[in-house]
């Protein structure tokens, strides 16, 4: 990865228009110090470096053809080195060399070097055609250019950046529960951990469990059954009740101070005075009474709802879902059906009591209207008769969720004082759920889509413009693809409108988070803090689509502009005078009094890129108004941009790489 991509058209010169990080860990120079310079790198030679190895890679350039030879090197911090290099010339589809790749080696990749070459020299000896090596020429050109404008993204600047920690001070600290990994014991949960977030969904799907099962054996099912099909997911719920006990003594928690507590014997008090009654009751081995055959009586079913109280510690977890509008939405409408469930009990147990309250000719209840319908009548108080258990809850939950929805049909209805009262209680609580569940399910599905709703919206919006405007079809799919673009960027969402109502002091903090990263070059490192909030809000942020012109030549230079993102050429004349991509700073050297710059070049998108720009109108305003800064500004500028696009500033070679991509 050590190369540098350089120009073959020009006869003297060779300039270089792209260099890779490899080259300039290398050497110790930064891309803006070898853009522009000559292909033979003769800003590495020094008095060691051997002259007939100078003639001869200058002789190879000049004729354009293969180099391989090793040669003293000088790094930008006088280190010698004897560097193995060669140089390839790189033709197009017509066999036209127009690009040469130098490559360079350290020592240490000199003997990997060689047996690579050497092996693949016997694989292709006897079989390599005439002009063989324009073809893995052009494979290899091929290849670097698919590095240059596809992976441009993962490069990091580590030569082109120097962070200014005058400005942003030194990083935070990790929070303690981050970076106490190392002093807690290993039997010690930790309450962020994955296994114990996967735990407590399990618990939470167990307590639902219990909330369904529990007011259902003690409404229906009672004493009457002393083997129940239930039982053994009721043994199994118990005992992973009674394994969350013991992980409870040895999970970690938060105090009220913000400190993670990892002691165990804190932790213990912690939990015993908190929840540790109410665990231990709902854990309490019930079920195993039926399993051994014992008989319970009702008050055993009764302390069983204990265990529903269990549900008061999902609404102690509840603000930690509650940015996820799936899983609020599946919890609130959960709540409403196992509400519901609790209800229907209820209602049963109504009729049930009232049968076996009243005398034998009692047949006005709603358990006898169910059995009158289903022709499986209740005979007197013989309760065992009539319709099945699984009718007579299908009827009541039936019940109450018309009752609770208010879409009652009457079919059930309550006949009696009691079920009436209830019926009311009934209406009163659906009246309060739907708006508490049915508002906030109606405000989180609108909250899902309103972005959805706002794109379309909009994307609606720009065809009737275009269409009204009669724009042409290249013109149309140019705004259109802006367009996503940007919203795929930004959602949709204008920071400059977004933080207008701020005050300019929060304002001035955001936009310098925001834009840290441009803030963070070596040419802002002299700025005072008061500079820099003030630049921050003249940086905005800018995307170019493939194709996409960012600057004409010719035209008067608006802002100095940073690839975030992407890369893209500098074009004049059709030639490719330079390849940018994510680092490189784009504009020209400055002038207090001189400030109408024109572009001597064209910039183009070679792919999706994300830019951020320093308006110069705001930026000469800044200048004006930190004169202290403003002349140490324009010297640094021309040292850190890595082209410089004033009009008349053009370097000794003028002319590059002609149409490469053809």
């Amino acid at each position: 990865s050590n190369f540098i991509l350089a120009n073959a058209q020009v006869s003297k010169g060779f300039p270089i228009v792209y260099c890779s990080d490899g080259f300039c860990e290398l050497t110790g120079f930064a891309r803006t110090e070898v853009m522009q310079k000559c292909c033979s790198c003769k800003f590495l030679y020094g008095t060691e470096t051997n002259e007939q190895i100078i003639l001869h890679i200058d002789k190879t350039l000049e004729e354009k053809k293969e180099f391989k030879g090793e040669i003293m090197f000088y790094k930008k911090n006088e280190v010698l080195d004897n560097c193995p290099a060669d140089i390839f010339p790189n033709v197009n589809a017509l066999l036209k060399v127009i690009v040469t790749l130098p490559t360079f080696y350290e020592l240490t990749d000199t003997k990997m070097y060689y047996s690579f070459v050497t092996k693949k020299t016997e694989k292709h000896k006897g079989r390599v055609k005439t002009g063989s090596h324009f073809s893995s020429a052009r494979i290899r050109s091929r290849t670097v250019l698919y590095q240059i404008s596809g992976h441009l993204h993962s490069r990091e600047k580590k030569n082109k950046i120097k962070i200014n920690k005058n400005v942003f001070g030194d990083p935070p600290a990790l929070p303690e529960y981050k970076v106490a990994d190392a002093k807690k014991s290993k039997f010690i949960l930790l309450h962020y951990s994955t296994f114990k977030a996967g735990w407590d969904w399990l618990i939470l799907l167990a307590t639902f469990y219990v909330a369904v099962t529990v007011p259902y054996n003690v409404c229906f099912i009672g004493d009457d059954d002393l083997t129940r099909s239930t039982t053994v997911s009721d043994i199994a719920v118990e005992i992973l009740f009674i394994i969350d006990i013991i992980f409870n003594f040895r999970t970690t928690y938060v105090s009220k101070s913000g400190q993670v507590i990892f002691e165990a014997r804190l932790i213990c008090i912690h939990y015993v005075t908190t929840w540790f009654i109410i665990d231990l009751i709902a854990a309490l081995p019930f079920d195993l009474l039926y399993a051994f055959n014992v008989s319970v009586v009702s008050l055993v079913h009764l302390l069983k709802t204990v265990r529903l109280l269990r549900l008061l510690r999902l609404l102690q977890k509840m603000d930690r879902y509650s940015q996820h509008s799936t899983v609020v939405l599946t919890l609130l409408m959960s709540m409403f059906a196992l509400l519901a469930h609790w209800m229907a009990c209820i209602w049963y147990v109504i009729g049930k009591k009232e049968m076996e309250a009243n005398s034998f000719t009692w047949d006005i209840g709603w358990l006898h209207e169910l059995g009158k319908r289903l022709e499986s009548p209740y005979s007197g108080r013989n309760s065992s008769a009539g319709p099945s258990i699984r009718s007579v809850y299908i009827a009541s939950l039936y019940f109450t969720l018309s009752s609770l929805t208010s879409v009652g049909f009457g079919n059930v209805s309550a006949n009696t004082d009691a079920e009436k009262i209830f019926s009311i209680c009934t209406m009163l609580i659906g009246a309060l759920m739907h708006a508490l569940v049915f508002g906030n399910v109606t405000a989180i599905i609108q909250r899902m889509y309103s972005r959805w709703s706002l794109y379309h919206t909009r994307t609606k919006d720009l065809k009737d413009f275009i269409r009204v405007h009669h724009l042409p079809q290249q013109l149309k799919q140019r705004m259109l693809e802006y367009f996503q673009t940007t919203w795929s960027v930004n959602n949709g969402i204008d920071a400059n409108e977004l933080l207008k109502d701020f005050p300019d002091e929060l304002r001035s903090d955001i936009t310098m988070h925001l834009n840290k990263e441009i803030l963070q070059l070596s040419l802002f490192e002299s700025a005072s803090r008061g500079c820099l909030r003030s630049l921050s809000l003249h940086i905005k942020t800018s995307f170019c689509a493939p194709g996409e012109y960012l600057l004409r030549q010719g035209d008067a230079l608006q802002a100095i502009f940073f690839v975030c993102s992407g890369s893209m050429e500098v074009l004049k004349d059709g030639m490719v005078l330079a390849i940018l991509g994510k680092g490189d700073l784009i504009g020209a050297n400055l002038s207090i009094n001189d400030r109408v710059i024109k572009t001597n070049a064209d910039v183009k998108a070679l792919t999706y890129c994300d830019l951020q720009c320093i308006n110069l109108k705001g930026l000469y305003e800044v200048l004006d108004l930190y004169p202290e800064y403003a002349h140490k500004f324009v010297e640094d500028i021309q040292q850190d941009l890595t082209y410089n696009l004033r009009e008349g500033h053009e370097s000794d070679v003028s002319i590059t790489i002609h149409t490469l991509f053809l």
